[in-house]
């Protein structure tokens, strides 16, 4: 499960496998399947509308801040952990600092409005 406000899922990035790229990288990992793999948070003006259709065509999982508005915290996290474990011995979370709201973390290189407030985020991780 991995929490961020951007996609990442470009193959390169300037002809490097950088920032925006880890998570179309994990998607070819031999011992992970795609179904497993999700991502809470996407959202905002600087997700490609391509990277959405990759996801898709690859066969994760997305859940953006729409999803956690309408469907609340608790449900997606639900959700969530549902299709990580599925058929899985463990779950790794990682969180982007960039999917906490701009104006609570100043110092990320990719500010996008719109995130998650810090309360939020924690209580995800209580979930």
């Amino acid at each position: 499960i991995h929490v961020d406000r951007h996609a990442d899922i470009q193959e390169t990035d300037l002809d490097e496998r950088m920032h925006t790229t880890p998570y179309f990288h994990a998607t070819n990992l031999p011992n992970v399947r795609p179904e497993n793999l999700v991502q809470i948070g996407i959202g905002g003006w600087q997700v490609p509308r391509a990277a959405v259709g990759n996801m898709r065509d690859r066969k994760t999982n997305i859940f953006t801040m729409d999803d956690i508005e309408e469907l609340g915290m608790e449900k997606v996290a639900e959700m969530a952990l549902e299709r990580a474990w599925d058929g899985c011995d463990a779950v790794y979370m990682s969180y982007d600092i960039d999917s906490i709201e701009a104006a609570f973390v100043p110092g990320t290189g990719w500010p996008e409005p719109g995130g998650l407030l810090p309360r939020e985020a924690l209580k995800l991780v209580s979930l």
